[in-house]
């Protein structure tokens, strides 16, 4: 299991929403220094974090932030992006710009930073992903979060035992940014990093940050049409 008191952290898309969230989080555990990424880090607000500037798809972006923060124990890649593509009519440059941010910018960063932890002594990794990793809507997000949980659940097979835990995080709507225009009942993301970190210091395989994802989760091994009613008929 992994403290979060006096560990050192690095945040994905830091800046806001449920990333900011995070950051602020761990300094309430007493972790000793959070990193809190951005493409811009004068966006990041918080006044103990570090900005980091970091282009998740960008491969020497990832090995600049790992070379500049060489003491983290606990990665959570939380950056991610929703261009509402959908499959068979947006262009297919937005469906390639969702799985660069949300599949293989994770990667790219797991990829960087298991090295720097193992040095550390090990630690953990947080990937975010989204109810939408076990209901599919349509859109190509849908589908980068699933193959993002694929990920995950193979990344925690190999890190195990490397000394690095992994989490995964579902959860449905949460009150940010990217959120704003959805009248839906929404998450407060403090209520969402609270959730994330007390998984990451129990060693929870996964955390289920909601009524609704956890709902979804145990429909998985019913009848497809209980998850797609629009089938039934």
């Amino acid at each position: 299991m992994t403290a979060i008191k006096n560990s050192v952290v690095l945040v994905t898309g830091g800046s806001r929403g449920v990333g900011k969230a995070l950051v602020a989080e761990a300094y309430a555990r007493g972790a000793g220094k959070v990193y809190a990424t951005a493409r811009d880090p004068r966006s990041v607000a918080h006044p103990d974090a570090v900005p980091l500037a970091l282009e998740v798809t960008d491969p020497d972006s990832v090995a600049a932030a790992a070379e500049r923060a060489g003491d983290v124990t606990v990665l959570i890649n939380n950056a991610g992006i929703s261009t509402r593509a959908r499959f068979l009519t947006s262009p297919l440059d937005d469906i390639r710009a969702e799985f660069d941010v949300n599949y293989y910018g994770p990667l790219l960063l797991t990829r960087a930073f298991v090295p720097v932890i193992e040095r550390n002594g090990g630690g953990h990794v947080l990937n975010v992903h989204s109810v939408l990793s076990w209901l599919a809507d349509g859109s190509s997000y849908s589908s980068t979060k699933a193959a993002l949980w694929s990920q995950t659940n193979s990344l925690r097979l190999e890190l195990r035992p490397r000394g690095i835990a992994v989490t995964g995080l579902h959860m449905a709507y949460v009150d940010t940014e990217m959120t704003a225009g959805l009248d839906a009942p929404k998450s407060a993301a403090r209520d969402i990093a609270v959730a994330a970190l007390d998984g990451v210091e129990a060693g929870a395989y996964e955390v289920l940050g909601d009524d609704v994802t956890r709902q979804v989760k145990s429909a998985l091994s019913g009848d497809l049409a209980s998850l797609y009613p629009q089938l039934a008929g």
